[in-house]
């Protein structure tokens, strides 16, 4: 391999011609003469030291390669690369050789598009997407999108998009490819677990309105809810669902947190809080002294002391693990179905001048006992294999977990 390159790099010098190689030697003598002034000059670079990102020889790196391709570059005449593509992709690649997948730079058509999402509607697939050792996964569908329609389950790898092999993309880059305008296609190409041959989905982008919380009755006395993620306003629709719950006389409760991809820290600190009369809800750790909080369940939203059991799988990530860990550590609930996803950090974005972010990890949760969630995931008390159905009979999770409820409530008659 080591002969091939060597081979390479002599046919590209000699290509170059006569003209040119006097103007390479003028230019290496230059680095050279540049380089020895900074070592003679360092006092008088001091206070540029102080406000550079990078050391004054970093920085005459960064020069010439620029110079290197603007001059030799095929299309750099007739492309060339605006200064701002050009320092947001030195950001960006500064900002990946940390090797977090969830530090990330967004430029600032990104931080717009993903406030956007927040805000609960969006066009898109719905579904969210995570890295996770080299790979683009899919961590849950959102319910009743195209996505969910579709059949794309948590832990699918996303392999292509389009034609183009997603080889080398973070997250942000296959969702930026995967969004578009509603009513366009775009073709997903998946490697799930047990199949030979990659999956091939065709899928048509709409506007994803996101309706966070459903609840029903399952019997006369076992109420029903289910969280699809943690956005603005999900506790307080999850509290006006739950005292209607009460209201028609349930006795026990089941909340199914399964495919729910998180979102806002408070929002599921608020969720939990109505079942906790107090005590830590999650706490997190950092290397600064502030990033070492302790959140605890509001008092004044405690609302019932029910059974309950918490349904969990591999979909299952950041808040909806936060709020399953707290109740599990707790004793407050029993969790039935698969391993959760294992996302368990807490991300600060940062704001830069031009609009873009950086967003950072700053610290990693724990539950109440210590636990750390980050890379690990919660296992649940009753593992139950199976998926989400559509029609309650069908699912086995759901169906263990109700039976769970029934010999609670069975105990608790007794014990009276």
């Amino acid at each position: 391999m080591e002969r091939n390159n060597v081979s390479n790099e002599i046919c590209e010098k000699r290509i170059i011609p006569m003209g040119k190689r006097l103007f390479v030697a003028l230019i290496g003598l230059i680095f050279v003469l540049t380089g020895l002034g900074f070592s003679a000059h360092g006092a008088e670079l001091s206070d540029f030291e102080r406000i550079s990102p990078f050391s004054a020889k970093s920085l005459w790196l960064l020069r010439q390669a620029r110079s290197i391709i603007e001059t030799y570059q095929v299309d750099a005449d007739s492309k060339p690369a605006k200064e701002d593509d050009l320092v947001q992709g030195a950001i960006k690649g500064m900002v990946e050789s940390w090797k977090d997948p969830y530090t990330r730079y967004v430029s600032p058509v990104q931080l717009k598009e993903e406030e956007i999402e927040m805000e609960g509607q969006y066009g898109g697939l719905g579904m969210y997407i995570g890295d996770r050792d080299g790979r683009i996964l899919v961590i849950s569908p959102i319910e009743d999108t195209p996505a969910d329609r579709a059949g794309l389950k948590p832990m699918d790898q996303i392999v292509k998009v389009g034609d183009e092999t997603a080889l080398g993309w973070d997250s942000s880059e296959v969702v930026k490819r995967l969004r578009g305008k509603p009513d366009t296609s775009v073709t997903v190409w998946i490697r799930r677990e047990g199949e030979e041959e990659l999956m091939k989905f065709d899928l048509t982008r709409e506007i994803i309105k996101i309706k966070s919380v459903r609840y029903e009755m399952l019997s006369d006395d076992i109420g029903y809810l289910r969280l699809t993620q943690f956005k603005q306003n999900t506790d307080s629709e999850a509290e006006d669902a739950l005292r209607d719950i009460i209201k028609q006389g349930a006795k026990s409760l089941v909340l199914d947190l399964r495919n729910n991809g998180g979102g806002l820290l408070n929002v599921c600190v608020n969720i939990a809080s109505l079942f906790l009369d107090g005590g830590l809800v999650v706490g997190t750790k950092g290397r600064s002294e502030h990033t070492n909080e302790e959140y605890n369940a509001d008092k004044t939203l405690y609302l019932t002391d029910m059974p309950m059991a918490v349904l969990i799988n591999e979909g299952s990530a950041s808040a909806s693990e936060i709020v399953a860990g707290a109740l599990y550590d707790r004793k407050r609930a029993v969790t039935v179905g698969k391993k959760s996803f294992g996302k368990g950090s807490v991300q600060t974005l940062f704001r830069l001048t031009d609009g873009s972010g950086v967003y950072v990890t700053i610290a990693r949760y724990h539950t109440p006992s210590g636990k750390i969630i980050d890379h690990i995931g919660l296992s649940p008390d009753i593992e139950v294999e199976g998926q989400m159905e559509r029609e309650h009979v069908k699912d086995a999770q759901l169906q263990r977990a109700i039976s769970e409820l029934k010999k609670q409530m069975t105990k608790t008659a007794r014990a009276r």
